[in-house]
């Protein structure tokens, strides 16, 4: 019996990508590859890409470059780019970096068994296009391994949106929506092998309309119908936009018990001017009254954002209407960046920020973003929560999950496993996580 060949995947970027390097995988499972954690040994080296931050086409060629010396020492190592910086570069990635075998595009990526098998003959195999085949479906059935207890499921891919700042709808292309009994059955699949979280996953997961057996099926009936499932524990899903965020959404917020009390809805900019320029289709009024509507519905639900600083044009006066909506929301955890132009998308070509003015921003945002994340899991000390237990801590003895509230917690000198679900009295609040005790 010949050895398995082994596959090193790095992932970049967004939860999609990680559930798509799964994929990935399993697809060359079949094809004779394990999964090996260092890429001095591998025979395929696969980076998953994504494009969403700053100059991510100059660190993949980068990355590329430091497998130069392997493929040196081992002619017969294939080496492919995946994902959304493979979609928008295409052929330029092979014509730089000639050493790469396949690039293949983030709806593409059943076609892999192909493609590798092609380069193994010594040819380039490129594919980039948007077939009409349900890639999902043509992937092979899962093994029946062992899986963690949270995992993420896709059920909503692309984007209709077109922000100025974007590139996901030229590389993900326009939203498709899964069939509801498709995802039915994988999320079946995954409680079997020990899934009790499922963290539904869409480019705008909110905008959810798959086929369903009484026509199309909205997200908020997709988690009832998960809500159904046997043995799965909570539910979860990202990423929103709010001019998705339905009534039967909100509602199922204060309903469906297995829905957790956390909800992740970029805003992106506090300021009307910037939001219109953006091509966000929301202004920072109807923003807040959305957040008003989801907070009726569930009163302690835990709210994360999105926020970019020093967009093209963006005053003081715009970045402090970002403050004051930040100021007004307190979100439990935010996510900011500076604003980095992606080539081939409209606010590009627009005058830019000075970056220092950008930056100094950008820290005053992040340290009032800050105080609130950490005023909001202060008042977490002597509530008490349900953690689903993930994996060991770094101390002996010490068990980490994450709460309802998807805050880290971790408990010491407890008898738990793995995949538990306990009620948890918190202690103490630390830099970035919760520590507690079993009741």
């Amino acid at each position: 019996m010949s050895e398995p060949k082994k596959l090193y995947i790095k992932t970049y970027g967004c939860q999609m990508n990680v559930y798509d390097s799964e994929r990935m995988v399993e697809a060359l499972g079949g094809q004779g590859y394990v999964e090996t954690k260092t890429p001095d040994d591998a025979d395929m080296i696969l980076l998953n890409t994504c494009h969403i931050r700053e100059k991510a086409a100059e660190k993949v060629y980068s990355e590329l470059g430091r497998f130069k010396g392997l493929k040196a020492d081992n002619p017969d190592l294939k080496i492919g780019v995946a994902g959304c910086v493979a979609q928008a570069e295409g052929q330029e990635i092979m014509r730089r970096q000639p050493m790469v075998d396949l690039v293949v595009g983030p709806q593409s990526y059943h076609r892999l068994p192909e493609m590798e098998a092609k380069a193994r003959t010594g040819q380039k195999a490129l594919d980039t296009d948007f077939p009409e085949e349900d890639k999902f479906e043509k992937l092979k059935a899962r093994p029946k391994a062992k899986r963690a207890p949270a995992a993420f499921l896709t059920v909503q891919e692309g984007c209709d949106k077109f922000c100025a700042f974007c590139v996901v709808p030229y590389t993900r292309g326009a939203e498709v929506s899964r069939p509801a009994d498709r995802i039915l059955t994988e999320a079946r699949d995954l409680v079997e092998r020990g899934v009790r979280e499922i963290t539904l996953l869409g480019q705008n997961v909110n905008a959810y309309h798959g086929a369903g057996p009484n026509g199309d099926m909205t997200l908020a009936g997709l988690i009832w119908e998960l809500n159904k499932v046997d043995g799965l524990e909570r539910i979860r899903f990202t990423t929103s936009h709010p001019n998705d965020m339905a009534d039967d959404l909100i509602e199922a917020h204060g309903t469906c018990e297995k829905l957790m009390p956390y909800l992740h809805l970029p805003v992106q900019s506090g300021s009307d001017k910037i939001l219109k320029r953006m091509n966000r289709s929301h202004t920072a009024e109807s923003y807040l009254r959305l957040v008003e509507r989801i907070r009726e519905a569930r009163p302690d639900i835990l709210m994360s954002g999105d926020f970019i600083v020093g967009f093209p044009e963006e005053t003081e006066e715009d970045f402090q209407a970002t403050l004051d909506l930040v100021q007004e929301v307190k979100y439990g955890y935010a996510y900011s960046f500076k604003y980095s132009t992606r080539p081939g998308t409209p606010a590009a070509e627009r005058p830019q920020v000075d970056p220092d003015v950008a930056d100094a921003r950008l820290q005053r945002l992040q340290a009032l973003i800050t105080r609130h994340q950490r005023e909001v899991q202060d008042s977490m000390v002597g509530r008490t929560v349900r953690v689903l237990f993930e994996k060991p801590g770094r101390q002996p003895g010490q068990m980490v999950g994450k709460s309802e509230y998807l805050h880290a917690v971790h408990v010491a000198g407890a008898d738990i496993a793995t995949g538990d679900l306990r009620d948890v009295r918190i202690k103490a609040s630390g830099a970035n996580s919760l520590a507690g005790e079993l009741l």
